[in-house]
């Protein structure tokens, strides 16, 4: 499974993305066309989803996002187009609040969700959402949780992880999740 790409964005429209990846196109199933721009290089999360006849790949700019598609879909009833279409209408911070109070009128309002889906959200999901704050209530870096995924999804256990995320929190200045990707492999290369 292709877990991440690194790119640049060659064309874009409402719904999809061509990355350029070494000279390789992939069309990415992306519903923020605001987010890009065409020659800018970016880092997008990838999931692949694999049918009998179609192998389709969706993104993501954060970890966030990724993570709380792959919930939606593990929802009975609830397929990727619906999934990317939840995300493309409300942030992931909503949705969660949502679950979490119960809402079924919030959700029942995003796209393509009637009333028996968003209660079978709610009742798949409610209590498997963690919030990502620290035990000082302090929200972590997010791009340092971002290199966290990804070095999850490169295959590299927690306690290789551990030490390598104490490290990029003792780094000065404000880096970009690519960078502390960068600069976390460096170190676990070391």
């Amino acid at each position: 499974m292709i877990g991440y790409l690194r790119g640049t964005v060659h064309t874009f429209g409402m719904d999809f993305l061509l990355l350029d990846v070494n000279g390789v196109g992939y069309r990415i199933n992306f519903y923020h066309p605001d987010l890009l721009k065409v020659d800018e290089e970016m880092l997008i999360y990838t999931y692949e989803n694999i049918r009998e006849d179609e192998r389709t790949l969706y993104g993501f700019t954060t970890l966030d996002e990724y993570d709380m598609f792959v919930k939606l879909i593990s929802v009975k009833g609830l397929g990727p187009k619906i999934a990317s279409n939840i995300l493309m209408n409300t942030s992931v911070e909503e949705l969660v609040g949502a679950i979490s109070s119960e809402d079924i009128n919030y959700i029942k309002r995003l796209p393509g969700i009637g009333t028996k889906t968003a209660g079978q959200i709610i009742l798949d999901l409610k209590g498997t959402l963690i919030s990502r704050l620290d035990n000082d209530n302090k929200v972590v870096n997010e791009r340092i949780i971002d290199v966290e995924g990804a070095l999850k999804s490169l295959g590299y256990k927690p306690g290789e992880i551990k030490p390598v995320l104490k490290e990029l929190e003792k780094e000065e200045g404000d880096l970009s999740a690519n960078e502390y990707l960068m600069r976390a492999l460096a170190l676990l290369y070391k």
